[in-house]
């Protein structure tokens, strides 16, 4: 005698199902694309998160520098060949001087129709962070805030009406105060320690890593703030 057996009936409705995730799984999300078309500083699509931020000068309405922060859940080599193509569209020319690509990191550095570019990204879990930030030449050089060819530039001041002082490289710079009439030095690219005294002590001390074409401004009013890049 012969027997027949038969497997288990799965019901039509979980076949459907069952074949939809398997379609879905084997399906690769949309390209990234502009969130925007028209912003100068692109979102992608899908962004979990974004940020946008603006420094200005005092007396000036346009931004020296503005800065775009987000994550995005996809691959960093997508996110990278987004912002070429992206960022060319609206002018910004590749430079090869001080970029880096990795699996997990990227850097490159732009020419911008503004100033300066940057774009670094990094993987973190799951997701690929953003940080794109464009310097404004024009504004920065009304604002001062330029170094001389080959250095870079520290801003400083010092609110308190004590007698303030900023020991760095070899030399003790004695501070005026307020924010309206800052104080500068141009410095060549290097690391270097500084620090702040007031009425002849010692209060606060750090370093900091500058390379050509930066400014930065040294913060001697709260111990606990390290020095901002500012273009």
């Amino acid at each position: 005698m012969t027997t027949a057996r038969h497997g288990a009936k799965v019901p039509a409705l979980w076949r459907l199902l069952m074949c939809g995730l398997a379609l879905l799984a084997g399906c690769s999300q949309e390209p990234l694309t502009a969130a925007d078309p028209h912003a100068d500083m692109p979102v992608p699509t899908r962004a979990s998160h974004s940020s946008f931020s603006t420094m200005r000068a005092s007396g000036i309405d346009v931004p020296f520098r503005r800065e775009l922060k987000a994550h995005v859940p996809a691959e960093l080599s997508e996110v990278l060949a987004f912002y070429r193509t992206e960022l060319g569209k609206r002018g910004w020319q590749e430079r090869p001087d001080g970029a880096m690509v990795a699996a997990d990191h990227a850097r490159l550095v732009f020419a911008s129709p503004k100033g300066p570019g940057t774009l670094t990204l990094d993987r973190v879990k799951s997701e690929t962070t953003i940080d794109l930030v464009q310097r404004n030449t024009e504004v920065a050089a009304k604002a001062n805030f330029l170094p001389i060819a080959g250095h870079a530039r520290l801003i400083f001041g010092y609110l308190v009406p004590d007698v303030a002082s900023l020991a760095i490289n070899g030399q003790t710079i004695e501070i005026a105060g307020g924010v309206n009439h800052p104080q500068t030095l141009d410095l060549p690219p290097g690391t270097y320690s500084y620090a702040l005294l007031v009425s002849g002590h010692r209060v606060h001390t750090d370093t900091i890593t500058v390379a050509a074409g930066e400014a930065w401004s040294l913060s001697l009013e709260d111990d606990d703030k390290k020095p901002d890049q500012i273009y």
